[in-house]
């Protein structure tokens, strides 16, 4: 397999463990020193803060990724991801409005970097305010 389509099986494999609730899977997919830039946050460095991030995650929503394109670079160094997240907020999370089960469609998306066949970043994005807007309502 060439590297554009190893990246691709990676990313593939990374959001099926995500649908799947498989963290530890997802985890298996990451770098131990992966960076996590999270959508109008924090950078986050290594796997014991990805960790903790997806513990919170799955705290606070629960989450289906429908309508998944990929795109990998040639070399297979570079990728991006985007979907349309299906959601819904179960628990207060810091800093945003109080949870009450609401439901949320959203588009989003991420961007990798790969080394040695794991993932090395991950930058997530999304709109926040319409997201805001969506479970404020």
């Amino acid at each position: 397999m060439n590297a554009h389509d190893a990246t691709l099986a990676l990313i593939t494999r990374y959001y099926a463990a995500f649908n799947a609730g498989d963290r530890e899977a997802m985890l298996a997919c990451l770098a131990d020193d992966v960076v996590h830039d999270l959508n109008q946050g924090p950078r986050e460095h290594g796997q014991a803060a990805f960790r903790s991030f997806m513990a919170r995650m799955d705290r606070c929503y629960r989450e289906r990724l429908e309508g998944l394109r990929f795109l990998a670079s040639p070399d297979g160094t570079h990728a991006a991801a985007e979907y349309v997240v299906h959601g819904e907020y179960l628990a207060d999370d810091e800093g945003l409005p109080p949870a009450k089960g609401q439901r949320y469609v959203l588009p989003g998306g991420a961007f990798f970097d790969i080394r040695d066949g794991r993932i090395t970043r991950v930058t997530n994005t999304y709109n926040l305010e319409d997201w805001i807007r969506q479970v404020a309502g």
